[in-house]
Parts: C-alpha cells; structure tokens; sequence
C-alpha cells in the first residue's frame, strides 16, 4: 500500500473529505473539501505533509465549502481541479443559496479533468473516470494499486446518487455506474461522499437501486 487515506466527516451535511497521500514522498490531495476544513489543515501540519492539490468530485456547496479555506493556506494558493461542465455549478457557489447556505467562493480551477487521465501523487498514481449524472461533471478517482475508488455523490452504500436536482439525469447515473463503478473488481473498496464505505461486491449484489 503507498497510499495512506484520512477521513474526515465534516459539515451539516456530514460530508466525507478525504486526505490522499503518497505514503513514500509526503505528497497530498485533499478530495471534496467540505465545511469545518481546517481541521483537515491542522492533521496535514502535524504529519508534515505537503498539500499539493484540491480534487473535486464534483462541484455541489457540501463538497466544496472547505476549498476558499483550503487554497487560501498557502502561498501560491493550493490549485484546484474539477471536470469543465462543472464549472457553471463551481461558480454559482454549488447552488448553496438554494438550500440557505452562503459559502465563499473558492478561487477558479487551475485544471480540468479529462475521462482515464492519470492524476500522479508523489510515486502513487490515480485514473479518473467521468461519471456524470449526479451532476453533468462528476468524476471519481480510481486507485487500482490500492482497489479504492472516491466515488462522490455517485453511489453510497444500498443506494445511488440524487438526480433530481438540476443537471442530474437517472438514466446518466445508472450508465456511469453500470460501466465505470461496477465493471471494477469485485473486492475495491467503495468510498462515497456520505456515509460508510462499501465494496463493489456488496452493491452488485445488494443495492436495491441496481
């Protein structure tokens, strides 16, 4: 194993963000950096890791309340990535105002995401796979060296991501999990961005929505 993965429920929403980090070098990207982050600032500075990147699964308010505070901490700001159709979401606050949530907007990305592009961290290396449905740019990451995948809003345990707010489309959904989630081995290690992890077994078999 030469990722070493940290968990952090945050926010009203109990959201997931995830430290991701190269276990030889150090190296470190924060995933869907949610409200109250800066816990996640203070476990990186006592482990003496150096953040290197903001990853977003997606652009929703719950998953990037955190990344104002996040890029903010250092100098040149930490940059920020995410797939390009959700840019229009990233930059109307993730539609936080619908819900009665005002957050800071974080800075604009730095990259974009394309579909079975190599994120390397540190001597760890990462595939993105675009998954759309639950937004019009959600990605996962998929780790195959260590059978882990960050799923976002994609899929939870026994069950499936909303469709119902605007851009989601069920039909999408089902498709981007049919095909870039389940075709995985059967033993990787689901980590969702609300609550416990699963595996793809467990929701071939179980998940009532599939």
């Amino acid at each position: 194993m030469s990722l070493e993965i940290s968990t952090f429920v945050l926010g009203p929403l109990s959201n997931n963000t995830y430290l991701v980090t190269d276990q030889k070098t150090g190296d470190t990207a924060v995933i869907d950096p949610s409200l109250g982050s800066q816990e996640v600032l203070d476990f990186v500075k006592k482990r003496s890791w150096t953040l290197l990147h903001i990853w977003l699964t997606h652009a929703h308010f719950d998953h990037t309340a955190g990344v104002k505070l996040i890029a903010s901490s250092q100098i040149p700001s930490i940059p920020v990535s995410l797939h390009r159709l959700d840019l229009p979401l990233y930059q109307d606050s993730g539609g936080a105002r619908k819900f009665g949530f005002t957050i800071q907007p974080g800075p604009e990305p730095s990259y974009y995401f394309e579909d079975r592009q190599i994120l390397n961290l540190g001597e760890s290396h990462l595939e993105v796979r675009f998954t759309p449905g639950h937004t019009p740019g959600h990605v996962v990451f998929y780790a195959p060296d260590e059978n882990v995948v960050f799923c976002g809003d994609v899929i939870f345990r026994g069950s499936i991501g909303r469709t119902d707010l605007p851009g989601g489309s069920f039909q999408q959904l089902l498709n981007s999990i049919q095909t870039k989630i389940l075709t995985l081995p059967a033993q990787t290690r689901l980590l969702s961005g609300h609550g416990p992890e699963t595996t793809v077994a467990m929701e071939t078999s179980d998940n009532p929505y599939l």
